[in-house]
């Protein structure tokens, strides 16, 4: 497994805050080729599809987004229904039958499950990005994966029958008819390993989405990893999965894996550590400069910025703390 560690976002490239007179005098920019509709064109950037888990939903996206956005980026924030690891995963796989070209599926905590298996069959999907989260092996359940080494606040009862973190909302009378919320007052705790201030975890423990007990129980049909690079975020203070399983999957995958000293809802935490990590996977799953042409494409770029810099042009790069 390839490892990195960082402390800091790093600074955008300079190519995004240049000028728009400069980019227009270096020609079509890398960013307008997946612009508009019609076929992508070769080199076009990826799709960069985000899946959250279980405990949240899109919006935990919201900060990443923005970012990969600014930077030209396509990004579709995927709804996960949350109800059993195969029809999540099918849904997902329908939809990423609908977006044309490459994707770099990326998944947070039960999101790495259901994008494990949604990619197998999908020769778009060029790149999947875990971060905090699941990276199952075939037959393997998600509650497997918890149990495999300490860590894991989700319970502090072995033999109980339902993690003791956890409420069950019975939904109807078959078994699996039961939904999962994480308890109020251990949210902080589990989800955000006391991170944020009151006030915000609150709000989140208010506003989770249940996740179906299906979504835990049943294995995995696919293990997209063995075929596909990855990309892991271990958060080094994840009490939700635990860090070292979250390390064992990593290794297990052959992931370039950085390692945030961060909670499990690192989204909320550490957003640009989750760019950065998402950014290198995108780069890495585009064609080489020399197959695309990129490479002229850049230089052109390069000589506009220095002309923008000469003409008085002030760039502003902000560094944030991871």
């Amino acid at each position: 497994m390839k490892h990195i560690r960082h402390a800091a976002r790093r600074a955008l490239p300079l190519a995004v805050l240049l000028p728009a007179a400069a980019l227009m005098a270096a020609g079509p920019s890398v960013a307008s080729e997946s612009a508009g509709g019609g076929e992508p064109r070769e080199g076009a950037r990826p799709t960069i599809v985000l899946v959250h888990g279980a405990w949240a939903d899109a919006s935990g996206w919201n900060e990443v987004m923005r970012s990969l956005q600014a930077q030209g980026f396509p990004v579709v924030a995927a709804s996960n229904p949350l109800r059993s690891l195969s029809g999540d995963a099918a849904y997902l796989a329908d939809r990423l039958k609908s977006i044309k070209g490459p994707v770099v599926l990326v998944g947070h905590s039960y999101g790495g499950a259901v994008i494990t298996n949604a990619a197998a069959g999908n020769p778009n999907v060029t790149s999947l990005v875990y971060i905090a989260g699941f990276a199952p092996d075939q037959g393997e359940t998600v509650l497997e994966l918890i149990a495999r080494h300490p860590g894991s606040h989700l319970t502090d009862d072995p033999e109980a029958p339902l993690p003791t973190a956890l409420d069950a909302v019975q939904l109807g009378g078959g078994p699996d008819d039961v939904d999962l919320y994480i308890k109020p007052d251990t949210f902080s705790d589990v989800f955000l390993s006391d991170r944020l201030d009151a006030a915000r975890a609150n709000a989140l423990a208010a506003s989770q989405r249940p996740a179906n007990a299906a979504t835990s129980g049943q294995p995995s049909k696919g293990a997209a990893w063995k075929t596909i690079p990855s990309w892991s975020l271990v958060a080094t203070d994840d009490r939700t999965i635990g860090t070292e399983n979250l390390r064992f999957m990593a290794e297990r995958a052959g992931s370039t894996t950085v390692e945030v000293d961060a909670p499990h809802a690192v989204l909320e935490t550490n957003p640009g550590d989750v760019t950065d990590l998402v950014l290198r996977a995108a780069h890495g799953s585009r064609p080489s400069l020399a197959a695309t042409g990129a490479g002229e494409q850049a230089a052109a770029l390069g000589g506009a910025a220095v002309l923008a810099v000469a003409g008085g042009t002030a760039l502003v790069v902000r560094s944030r703390r991871a």
